[in-house]
């Protein structure tokens, strides 16, 4: 137990504090860390922090009190559903992230299938390489969990199927899935959504706000969003690709009969009607307003210019990592890319490269590394390349390491 001071401390001493403890965390500007930071740049972190500085204080819950923030917020929105084939009518709403906008669609999902007249408890169907977010809202809300067999790594449109009865309330794709960074086959999962009258939710937290830009800077990007009749909601992080401070995510559902299934509202208490469209009541002014700063900021060539760097600088890390004798896994196109060999302790070179300076990440099936990158590794994969060539060195002259727990994602 820690004992608040009892009188205060100034400000430049507990920047020094604050420095000093900080010493030791990853170096991320310097391109150290490919998981947990996006860094776009420094002229994206300033716009980030005034931004946010500006709205501090303001909390997104009074729109009528703070409709600058209900106006940002309606901007972001709209940039996303632009970007995401939004038909007419959808609609959307900024939460704290990509866990929380999960649990929002499963709760809308939940309450349209109770509306159905499904009783009993109920199910989510999923691919085994589906975010573990979904298994945190199915444990809130009592829903039994069914992960599937994937098929070359992609989510398996027939066992999902296989796994559906008749209280099924929602399937699943992701795109990508965080694991290997590749694409559902979402077409496929949206007939299997239309023909059995269930609600897809596509998890684009990683994507939303990439692959847009990956398909316009000429990736064959395939059909991932509301352009497939078959999805219902989306979620797509606004402080991953997006480049906006954190905490800053999506939801998007195809109409607002369905987003009214994620509101809430209670007015059997002394002070009047509460109707809050998130799992928040308090909703930070400066993450929407940095959010919004962000896009307007970069806008349309500069979110495709920050892309194709990454883009080009994961193709050049896919040839690097394969003339290690490194397997590359799957056709990644966006951000994200796994590799894998069987002839060396994946998890040693994980240690050897985090005592080298890199916080990156590890896949468990097959055992391999995971790198989420950034514009700014554009300078520095050479030095990831060479730095994983010593650690995978010493790992075959006999290091071995436990394989590494992830918190968060």
């Amino acid at each position: 137990m820690t004992n608040l001071p009892e009188t205060g401390e100034s400000w430049e001493s507990l920047q020094a504090r604050m420095d000093d403890m900080s010493a030791r965390d990853v170096k991320w500007r310097n391109g150290r860390a490919a998981v947990y930071v996006f860094n776009a740049g420094a002229d994206i972190e300033r716009v980030q922090k005034e931004a946010y500085a500006r709205f501090s204080a303001e909390n997104g819950l009074g729109p009528a009190a703070f409709p600058s923030l209900a106006q940002m917020e309606r901007e972001v929105i709209g940039f996303g559903l632009g970007l995401l084939h939004g038909p007419d009518g959808a609609v959307g709403h900024m939460t704290s992230g990509g866990t929380d906008s999960i649990l929002m669609a499963v709760k809308a999902a939940r309450d349209h299938a109770r509306a159905q007249g499904k009783m009993g408890r109920l199910n989510l169907v999923l691919p085994r390489t589906a975010h573990p977010a979904f298994d945190k809202a199915c444990a809130v809300m009592e829903i039994e969990v069914r992960r599937t067999d994937v098929a070359n790594f992609l989510a398996d449109a027939d066992a999902m199927d296989a796994a559906c009865d008749d209280l099924t309330m929602m399937v699943v794709g992701s795109a990508p899935c965080f694991p290997y960074g590749l694409i559902d086959p979402i077409q496929k999962l949206g007939a299997l959504a239309e023909r059995r009258g269930l609600w897809l939710h596509v998890d684009a937290c990683v994507g939303g706000y990439f692959a847009p830009f990956a398909r316009m800077n000429g990736a064959d990007i395939p059909p991932f969003d509301f352009e497939v009749a078959g999805v219902s909601s989306m979620s797509a992080d606004l402080h991953k690709y997006g480049y906006c401070a954190k905490g800053a995510s999506t939801v998007f559902f195809r109409s607002d009969a369905l987003r009214r299934r994620m509101m809430f509202e209670v007015s059997d208490w002394p002070a009047g009607k509460m109707v809050t469209p998130t799992l928040a009541g308090t909703r930070p002014g400066g993450a929407i307003a940095a959010a919004w700063a962000v896009m307007r900021y970069l806008g349309v060539e500069g979110y495709r210019a920050r892309h194709q760097a990454v883009q080009a600088t994961r193709a050049w890390i896919e040839a690097g990592v394969r003339s290690q004798e490194w397997s590359v896994i799957g056709a990644p196109q966006l951000g994200i890319v796994a590799f894998t060999r069987e002839d060396v302790d994946c998890f040693a070179v994980l240690k050897g490269m985090f005592e080298r300076g890199w916080v990156t990440s590890a896949i468990t099936a097959p055992k391999g590394l995971h790198l989420m990158l950034s514009p700014v590794h554009a300078e520095f994969y050479s030095d990831y390349l060479l730095d994983l060539s010593f650690a995978t060195r010493d790992a075959k002259e006999g290091h071995s390491a436990a394989p590494p727990v992830r918190y968060g994602g």
